[in-house]
Parts: C-alpha cells; sequence; structure tokens
C-alpha cells in the first residue's frame, strides 16, 4: 500500500515540475520574440492633386496641379498619431504659392530636386523627426485660366432638366 502511495506521489512530483518547467520556457522565448526589430521597409503613399492658384496683379492667371508621392519607414508611420500627408501637402503649397517656383503661362525647366528637398524638410520640421524620407512627382501641370472657362464651356455644363411631368401637369414618379 506504502509502495503504490509513493508511486502517486512521485507522478504528482514529476507532472508539477513538467508544468513549471514548460511554463518557464514558453514565457522567455516570448519576451525574446517582442525584443526583435520588426523590419516593415520603406511604404509609398500617393497624395490627391494639390491644386495651387497663380495669382498676379490681384487675379488669377491660372493653377499649377501637382500630384505628389512621399515615402516613409513603415514602422514610423505606425508609431507616430498624426498623418504626414497634412504636413506634405502644406510643404508643397507653400513652396509652390509663396516660393513661385512655376513662371506664369510657361513652363520652363527649374530645380525639380531643390524644390522636392525644401517640401520634405518644411514636412519634416513640423512632425520634429525624419519622418518623410523622400518625396517623388507623380505629375506636375500648369493649367491657364482661359483654358478653365474653354472646357467649361465645351463641356455644355447647361442645368439639369426638371422632373418629368405627365398630361395633366403631375409629376411622374421617379424611376430607378
Amino acid at each position: 500500500m506504502v509502495k503504490v502511495l509513493l508511486i502517486g506521489l512521485w507522478v504528482c512530483v514529476v507532472t508539477l515540475l513538467s508544468s513549471y518547467g514548460g511554463a518557464y520556457w514558453v514565457a522567455g522565448t516570448a519576451a525574446k520574440q517582442e525584443d526583435e526589430p520588426y523590419l516593415a521597409g520603406l511604404e509609398y503613399r500617393r497624395l490627391d492633386a494639390i491644386n495651387v492658384p497663380m495669382i498676379l496683379d490681384g487675379g488669377v492667371r491660372g493653377y499649377v496641379v501637382l500630384k505628389l508621392v512621399y515615402t516613409a519607414d513603415a514602422g514610423t508611420l505606425r508609431q507616430i498619431t498624426v498623418d504626414p500627408q497634412v504636413f506634405v501637402i502644406n510643404a508643397a503649397f507653400d513652396e509652390i504659392y509663396m516660393n513661385g517656383r512655376v513662371e506664369f503661362g510657361k513652363l520652363s525647366k527649374y530645380n525639380l530636386a531643390d524644390m522636392l528637398a525644401s517640401i520634405k524638410k518644411r514636412a519634416n520640421e513640423k512632425l520634429n523627426g525624419d519622418v518623410v524620407q523622400e518625396v517623388l512627382v507623380d505629375s506636375v501641370n500648369y493649367i491657364d485660366k482661359s483654358e478653365i472657362r474653354a472646357l467649361v464651356d465645351r463641356s455644355g455644363s447647361k442645368p439639369k432638366a426638371g422632373p418629368k411631368t405627365t398630361s395633366n401637369g403631375k409629376a411622374e414618379p421617379a424611376t430607378h
């Protein structure tokens, strides 16, 4: 009888020690995995078109339409609470509007690298760190005010017709 009791006690002690050892081992490996850095790489984010009015002598002469793409470290983007897109758009608008890099009515060569570097620098200053890695141009266009009017005239922007009426003067129900 004592022999069976000692064997049962032995089985309980071995079971408890193996459970404790397994839990201790799993807890130690989980902590090491969290310490390893996450290699996310760069993330490209495309901005919506930015329309910058070009004003000369108190009147709008045309618009610069700019589409940009910026790159940023994916890990940094997850850590910051503010979307850098707002700051990149603001820096691009300021650079074109305030510094007048695009000539009125004519597109000529200008130092695009300096303009993009300035946009990156201004955006990173507002973000208090090196968040934006690079700013790339998707497209740059200049649209003169007369071209906009011609496009509107060509599109035939007539007012939409009202609801259809029947012979008795009542409106027909809409069909969808």
